[in-house]
């Protein structure tokens, strides 16, 4: 259980890298939009990311 779990966390950590590697230009503006987004906001966006995520992770499991 330990090594899926460090595994689920070095692709996330891969994958978060990939848009400031491949596209940095990109990655700051995106990133000074979201850092002008209200609480409200963040906090849909982030409620957003974990449903898919737990929906993508239902269908694979």
């Amino acid at each position: 259980m330990t090594e899926v779990l460090f595994a689920a966390f070095a692709l996330m950590l891969v994958l978060e890298g990939l848009l400031p590697f491949a596209f940095p230009k990109v990655w700051r503006e995106a990133f000074k939009r979201f850092t002008e987004m209200s609480d409200g906001q963040i906090r849909f966006a982030g409620l957003t990311s974990m449903l898919v995520g737990l929906i993508l992770f239902l269908l694979v499991w």
